[in-house]
C-alpha cells in the first residue's frame, strides 16, 4: 500500500553538538481519488440530498444534527478510544493491532468498513502525525468526524514540510531528540496513531483509560499528559 512517510530527525546529540533536523520524504503512487467520485462533488451532492429531503420533510434538521453528534462524541472517537485502550493494557492485541490493524480491530463490536487501516505508535523516541495532502481520507468509523483544520489546505501542505512547527501550534513542543514521521492517508489506507500512554494511569480498567484518549490524540498533533 502506498503511503507518503515524511521523517523529522532532531539533534542527533554527537559531541560537537551539530544538532539539525533532517527531513525526507518518500513518494509513492497511490490513489486518493474516492471510487464513489471527487470529495468536493460529494459534498455538494449529499447537501443537495439533505436539502430535498428537508424540504419534502422526509427527515427533520433535528435528526440531521443528532446523526452529526453522533458520529462526532460517540460512535468515531470512541471506538478508537476503546481499541487504544485495550492496546495500553493488553500487550498482546498491542501486537496484533500494530501488525494487523482490521484483523486485530475485527475483535470488536463495531464496523470499520472495506478501509485499510493501519496503526503506528508514539514512543519516546518517536512522535507520528496523520494527514491526507490531497483530499480528506480519515477513519470515521474510529475517529468521528474529521476537523475542520484536517481538511484545510493549510494543514495538509504545512504538516508534510514543517512537521515540528505545526505541532507546535498544536501545543506539542518535542524535544530535538524526538523524530517526527508523518503519515500520508489514502483512500487505500488510513492510518491512526496510537498515543503513548499518558503518566498516572497505572490500575485504570479499559473504560477508564478510554476516558483519556482524544480524537486528537489518535491524529497525532496531542500528547496525553504532556502538552
Amino acid at each position: 500500500m502506498g503511503h507518503e512517510h515524511t521523517h523529522d530527525g532532531g539533534d542527533t546529540g554527537d559531541d560537537h553538538n551539530h544538532g539539525h533536523d533532517h527531513e525526507h520524504g518518500h513518494d509513492h503512487e497511490h490513489g486518493h481519488a474516492d471510487p464513489a467520485g471527487d470529495p468536493d462533488d460529494l459534498k455538494a451532492r449529499a447537501r443537495a440530498l439533505q436539502s430535498l429531503l428537508l424540504e419534502k420533510d422526509l427527515i427533520s434538521i433535528e435528526s440531521v444534527n443528532e446523526v452529526l453528534e453522533l458520529f462526532e462524541t460517540e460512535v468515531g472517537p470512541m471506538n478508537g478510544a476503546r481499541v487504544v485502550a485495550r492496546a495500553w493494557s493488553d500487550p498482546d492485541f498491542k501486537a496484533r493491532l500494530l501488525e494487523d490493524a482490521n484483523g486485530a480491530v475485527d475483535e470488536f463490536d463495531f464496523e470499520i468498513g472495506q478501509q485499510h487501516l493501519s496503526v503506528v505508535e508514539n514512543t519516546p523516541e518517536t512522535h507520528n502525525a496523520v494527514v491526507c495532502t490531497l483530499c480528506s481520507c480519515y477513519p470515521w468509523s474510529l475517529l468521528g468526524l474529521p476537523p475542520t483544520w484536517y481538511k484545510s489546505p493549510q494543514y495538509r501542505s504545512r504538516i508534510v514540510r514543517e512537521p515540528r512547527e505545526v505541532l507546535s501550534e498544536f501545543g506539542v513542543d518535542l524535544d530535538d531528540s524526538v523524530d517526527v514521521e508523518v503519515w500520508d492517508s489514502s483512500s487505500e489506507i488510513r492510518y491512526m496513531v496510537l498515543p503513548q500512554r499518558p503518566p498516572g494511569t497505572d490500575g485504570l480498567d479499559e473504560g477508564e483509560l478510554a476516558e483519556k484518549v482524544t480524537r486528537d490524540a489518535m491524529i497525532g498533533v496531542e500528547r496525553l499528559g504532556k502538552r
